[in-house]
C-alpha cells in the first residue's frame, strides 16, 4: 500500500512540474555580454537549433551559439 502512495505523489508531482514548465517562455534576446554558450566552435545554426538554443552571429567576440533566457513578465493574452 506505501508503494502505491508514493508512485501516487511522484506521479502528482510530475505533473506539476511539467505543467509549470508549459508556461516558462524563453527568449533569445540576450545581450551579448550576459550569453551562456551552448556550442563548440564552428557550430552552425541547426546544429544550434537542434540543441534548444539561440544562433546570433552577428556579434563578434562573444558566443554564437547561446542559452535562452526566461522571460518574466509575460503579457497577459488579449480577448
Amino acid at each position: 500500500m506505501e508503494s502505491k502512495v508514493i508512485f501516487v505523489a511522484l506521479m502528482v508531482f510530475s505533473l506539476a512540474l511539467s505543467t509549470l514548465a508549459q508556461y516558462q517562455a524563453e527568449t533569445c534576446a540576450v545581450a551579448p555580454l550576459k550569453r551562456m554558450n551552448c556550442g563548440h566552435p564552428g557550430v552552425t545554426p541547426s546544429e544550434c537549433a537542434d540543441k534548444g538554443c539561440c544562433f546570433d552571429s552577428t556579434v563578434p567576440g562573444v558566443p554564437w551559439c547561446f542559452h535562452p533566457t526566461a522571460v518574466d513578465n509575460l503579457p497577459e493574452e488579449e480577448c
